[in-house]
């Protein structure tokens, strides 16, 4: 605030002196043309009927008499004087220079034209002269001018004095705007304190802290809310567990076992794994060699294995434990007892074992996925191969019709049937070759997806695609498309082109379960826990129950053309997107899929 007021201050105090310098220049040219025009008023009497112009003006008393007190106009006058054509001066206010050449300034006029910064700059920093001019005529030819000479060095004395009141203006502005500020500070500030005291308050801990606000409507709200806040922070800690019982709480949903011993050596707590896994565990020679050996030293002391008391398995032998000890140390060196840590081995071998299992299962599959790609390529030369094999029995069965127009009907008989069973079972090895390239390339689909391109997707124009693409199929089959996908569905962070795969096969699929005819439904709603639900339902045959948990098993199908790939597609694109999906069926009442995907 204080700022502000000593730049509109400043400003003002700027145009001030502005403004008064213009005023100044614009008094002394109005005195300058005061004196102009009396001189050219004089020598309009004079010249006239001379025959040596410069002369009579010389000699005229009149107008020696203007020039000789033309410092009498304004004190910001130097000079005044008529000079020829040369700029030589034939008559001037100083007798001596008279016959002297005057260099000729700058017109006064220019600098009255110029903008308030400008004109202020030219005042104060500028020490030249500066004229009003008035040319002579002796009948049509200018013979000389009139000239008087303006100095700003006198100019600039008025307005260092103008200039040191506005500095005296500021500095009074500035020391007031100081106490206003201040005392404004105090009384517009002292809320905003008291709020702080009051936060600082509740942070440390106080309970029930009230505010004393200024009277008035705008300060009452905000002392009520924060006199609500303190209640409800008030009645949250005094339902709030103590230290004791939060660590108690972390401590038993551990699954490693953890026990507590004082100074002494005396059990003081331990977490139920501890029971589960070493029940003896403040009598055991082992343990207790550990925990006096922590205790002493104040070291961590282990790891070393013990044979406990857990079984994986009712029939299991005991097995090994892991133990460990570690000081506890309250800090500033206050020693409060040690800590005991056993694990399991048995289970972290059990989790070892789990994740050897399935990192063979990766190379294993692959393994597969290469074999099966190498595959292919023998595949695609005997498909080569029994094309151009068809093609020569093609032409052989020719050539055998052409001796039988020559008379060799015979001999073509016997071997008609022999070329058309060859094609026969030519075509059925291409069948299973080809049957048999399909059942690599979905397998190859399966093991090796695509990348997945991640993106924000709205299911209502994905859906909408679908029904558009199964719409054909379902009127063929006389069945009826129904869906309903809101718009305004939060959209999910998926691969469009996966999506659309999987929510098609679905959709296919419940077409061809209904042979007769049927409804088919798609619907998508939000679900809880910031997801989207996404169900697929048909009315047609349903799956028998000892089938439903083999639907998604590679090659498993119950179709007479069925490839076994589509379902567990789709059961692959929902677990790469991090989704669920479940199925409901009723032999002979239709069959309900279930998608469920997180939200972008």
């Amino acid at each position: 605030m204080t700022s502000l007021v000593v730049v509109i201050v400043a400003a003002l105090s700027a145009y001030h002196l502005s403004t008064l310098a213009r005023l100044s220049l614009q008094e002394t040219a109005s005195r300058g043309e005061l004196l102009r025009q009396a001189i050219f008023q004089r020598a309009s009497e004079v010249v006239p009927g001379t025959k040596d112009p410069y002369a009579a003006l010389r000699d005229d008393g009149g107008i020696r008499s203007l020039l000789q007190s033309s410092v009498a106009y304004s004190p910001n006058v130097t000079y005044a004087a008529i000079v020829n054509r040369e700029g030589v001066a034939v008559a001037h206010g100083f007798p001596s220079e008279v016959g002297k050449p005057i260099p000729e300034q700058e017109e006064l006029s220019a600098i009255l034209d110029q903008n308030a910064v400008s004109l202020l700059r030219t005042v104060m920093y500028s020490d030249r002269t500066f004229e009003i001019r008035q040319p002579l005529l002796f009948g049509d030819q200018q013979f000389g001018s009139i000239r008087i000479g303006i100095l700003m060095v006198l100019a600039k004395g008025e307005l260092r004095e103008a200039f040191k009141t506005a500095m005296q203006g500021i500095l009074l502005a500035l020391v007031m705007s100081t106490i206003v500020a201040m005392v404004l500070a105090q009384w517009m500030l002292r809320p905003i304190h008291v709020i702080q005291s009051g936060l600082t308050r509740l942070g440390r801990g106080e309970l029930d802290v009230r505010l004393e606000l200024p009277e008035g409507e705008e300060f009452k709200d905000l002392g009520s809310s924060f006199d609500a806040v303190s209640a409800q922070l008030s009645q949250s800690r005094a339902k709030a567990p103590s230290p004791a019982t939060d660590f108690e709480s972390v401590v038993d949903n551990l699954e490693d076992a953890v026990a507590l011993f004082g100074p002494d050596g005396t059990l003081m707590f331990r977490n139920p794994a501890m029971t589960v896994l070493l029940p003896e565990v403040s009598t055991n020679e082992t343990v207790r060699g550990l925990i006096e050996r922590t205790l002493a030293s104040r070291q961590p002391q282990g790891p070393l294995t013990h044979s406990g008391s857990v079984r994986l398995q009712a029939d299991d032998p005991a097995g090994e434990l892991l133990l460990m000890t570690h000081p506890i140390d309250a800090g500033q060196g206050k020693f409060v007892g040690a800590m005991l840590v056993a694990r399991n081995l048995a289970y972290m071998n059990q989790v070892q074992s789990t994740l050897n299992y399935s990192r063979k299962l990766t190379a294993l599959g692959r393994l597969m996925a290469g074999v099966a790609h190498e595959v292919k390529n023998p595949l695609n030369a005997m498909t080569i191969h029994l094309e151009l094999l068809k093609g020569k029995l093609s032409r052989a069965s020719e050539s055998v019709g052409a001796p039988a127009a020559a008379g060799g009907a015979d001999r073509a008989s016997r071997l008609a049937p022999r070329a058309s069973d060859i094609t026969r079972h030519v075509d059925i090895i291409g069948s299973e070759i080809q049957r048999l390239d399909q059942v690599l390339n979905g397998f190859l689909k399966f093991s090796r997806p695509d990348e997945l391109k991640l993106q924000p997707v709205h299911l209502a124009a994905v859906i909408s695609d679908i029904v558009t693409s199964v719409t054909p199929e379902a009127e063929r089959l006389r069945i009826a498309v129904k869906y309903d996908c809101p718009r305004d569905l939060p959209p999910i962070n998926a691969d469009p082109g996966m999506m659309q795969q999987a929510l098609l096969n679905l959709a296919l699929n419940a077409c061809q379960a209904m042979p007769q005819g049927g409804t088919l439904r798609i619907a998508c709603r939000p679900a809880s826990r910031s997801r989207v639900e996404i169900d697929v339902e048909d009315t047609g045959v349903g799956i028998a129950p000892e089938n439903l948990q083999k639907i998604f098993d590679l090659y498993f199908t119950t179709k007479e053309r069925g490839s076994g790939i589509g379902l567990s597609m789709v059961y692959r694109i929902v677990q790469l997107h991090d989704g669920e999906i479940e199925v409901e069926s009723t032999p002979g009442g239709g069959t309900r899929f279930r998608l469920v995907f997180p939200q972008a």
